[in-house]
Order: structure tokens, then sequence, then C-alpha cells
């Protein structure tokens, strides 16, 4: 359904479905969401326009350059467990603003103020991990599809819950790297059995 949806909008061609009066009364008790999405909070990448799903479709968290703190994790893991969602998302994106901060912050030592700084502080290891032996290594691309991997991994292992749902076959961890100029979706991390594809 997020291919089917993403496919729609690259084309300009979307259904907006979920969206009429009778679905918003239809979801006013309950909701049955099919797919977590954690991703960034870039205005540009809203994952119900870009996947052409509406309400009660996708169950969204975002926070800038989707880094984890407890309370990600927790909303991952209500998703999850509570609605019982079959699929964690991680979406991230190209010409990412804290990707390009963490990469600053380790080639000149220069960090955001304020509590920025923490947003940066978690994009970090994702980058060091990467396995270069530098920040030179490594275009914007590579960090930022390093990042998605990372993430992806760190929900993992971070999550008991998460684990042991993607080890009963119950759920799928999977990272998509959004493309701004073409919109386009595509798959690059999978934990986890998706089924029939």
């Amino acid at each position: 359904m997020l291919r089917a949806g993403n496919a729609r909008f690259v084309a300009g061609d979307m259904d907006h479905p979920s969206q009429s009066v009778d679905r918003r009364t239809e979801l006013s008790a309950d909701q049955h969401p099919f797919a977590v999405i954690f991703g960034c909070s870039d205005s540009r990448v809203a994952a119900e326009i870009v996947f052409d799903q509406g309400l009660g479709d996708l169950f969204v968290v975002r926070t800038a350059g989707h880094v984890i703190d407890t309370t990600v994790i927790g909303s991952i893991e209500y998703g999850i467990d509570i609605l019982g969602t079959p699929l964690v998302v991680v979406l991230g994106h190209d010409s990412c603003g804290a990707v390009a901060a963490a990469a600053t912050a380790l080639t000149t030592g220069e960090l955001p103020r304020g509590f920025v700084r923490a947003i940066v502080d978690r994009v970090i290891p994702s980058i060091v991990n990467a396995g270069g032996t530098g920040i030179a290594d490594f275009d914007a691309a590579t960090l930022g599809h390093d990042h998605v991997r990372h993430t992806v991994e760190m929900l993992r292992s971070y999550s008991a819950l998460l684990a042991d749902a993607v080890d009963a076959g119950r759920c799928a961890i999977i990272g998509l790297e959004y493309n701004l100029a073409e919109g386009e979706a595509r798959l690059t991390e999978v934990i986890g059995d998706l089924g029939p594809q």
C-alpha cells in the first residue's frame, strides 16, 4: 500500500483515500493503522501525503532528523503492541539539515545552539559508525543512508518489545529514503519478514 501510494504521488495522480466524512466518523472510536512511520519533522516529507494515505492509515511519529529517544520508542511500541500495526518504517530523506549539522559538528567542532544540539548529538553516532576513515570519505547521500540504516538497527536493539515482535514474525522494520525532488521513497533496509512482495 505504501509503494502504490508513493507511485501515485510521484505520478501526480493521488487518490486521497480515507479522507471522507464517513471515514472520519468510522475512526472516531478506534484506529487500526497498517504502518508506523517514524520520520523526520521536515515539512517537505509529510508521510500521509507522500504515500497518498488518509485518516487512520498511518501512525506517524516525527522528530527532526528522525532521532530516537524514549518517548519515540514508546510511541512506536504503542503502535506495535497496542494497535497491532505490523510494519515500522524509518523514513529518511536527502538534504537533511540534521545530518548536515552533525557532519559540520564533526568536521569543524561547531555545534548548534540550544536544544538543537541534542538532535545533532543523536545523529553523530550514525555518521561515526559509518565505518570510513573520516567525514571526508562520505558524501551527504551516504551519510543520510547510514543514518537511516543505523536508526533501523537502533530501534530493534533498543526496544525488547519491538525485537520480540520482529522475531515472532508479528512485524518488520524497514528503512526508506525519500528523494525530495523526485518524490520517490526507496527501500534501503529490512529487518524481519515483509511477506509476499
